[in-house]
């Protein structure tokens, strides 16, 4: 099983312009997204793909690997899927945000590993078990709901399950950490938008419309994407601790 490992990043941010330069204890972000990801034992390449120089120089300066995509790409998919044309040898693509500077390389492993397990398997990702209320009504905060063997149901920014009879489900967020088998990932790439897609804008939607599972790991791994000022501090503190 060959896998590698995407951390797709663009300049623009609404809340964080230039989020993936922000520096964690003198280290861009991207950058300490890209030493976590490769550590991961389970990947035999890490390459950040942006459509910005700036993004592009930094990863270079860190001696890290990085390509150049088209600009006019929709979505990260898109991103991916370009990147994926490039690797014909591997099997797996692992799709790592640029903001999530606290990635666990275990986690990278065991989305590889449910791969290795099941042959037929075409796309993963991670959930993790929300208890506050208001993290819970948030609707930045994506929720999932799975079946018993653990593939995805539904996602949906509003609250699922509905808690009508109160602990008989957790409530469970979904982390944006993707794997795909390279196959899938370049024809999802060209499926058309889908209703419930488009309704919710969440874009995994799409492979649940079409029939394909989408497996869940359940992660008790502490995840803080960094979106905002705030966010940057916490995530700073954090490495902070950790050098200690």
């Amino acid at each position: 099983m060959n896998a590698i490992c995407v951390i797709p990043a663009r300049y623009s941010s609404t809340r964080l312009p230039g989020k993936p330069l922000k520096e964690i204890c003198g280290v861009p972000m991207i950058c300490r997204v890209l030493e976590r990801a490769s550590r991961a034992a389970s990947v035999s390449a890490v390459i950040v793909a942006t459509d910005d120089e700036r993004i592009f120089q930094a990863v270079e300066n860190f001696s890290g690997r990085a390509m150049m995509t088209r600009a006019d790409h929709k979505t990260g998919t898109d991103r991916l899927a370009e990147v994926a044309e490039h690797y014909p040898d591997a099997d797996v693509i692992v799709n790592v945000q640029g903001d999530e500077p606290l990635i666990e390389p275990a986690l990278i492993d065991e989305l590889v590993a449910e791969f290795t397990a099941d042959d037929t398997l075409q796309m993963a990702t991670v959930a993790t078990e929300l208890t506050d209320a208001d993290e819970m009504s948030n609707p930045n905060n994506v929720k999932v709901v799975v079946d018993l063997r653990g593939n995805a149901l539904y996602f949906s920014r509003s609250l699922i399950p509905y808690p009508r009879n109160v602990g008989k489900s957790p409530v469970m967020k979904h982390i944006g950490i993707y794997a795909y088998r390279r196959n899938f990932l370049l024809a999802y790439a060209k499926m058309e938008p889908t209703p419930l897609e488009q309704a919710e804008s969440l874009e995994q939607l799409r492979a649940l419309e079409n029939g394909f599972n989408i497996r869940v790991i359940k992660s008790s791994c502490r995840f803080i994407g960094v979106d905002t000022a705030e966010d940057l501090q916490r995530v700073n503190e954090i490495y902070r601790r950790e050098e200690l």
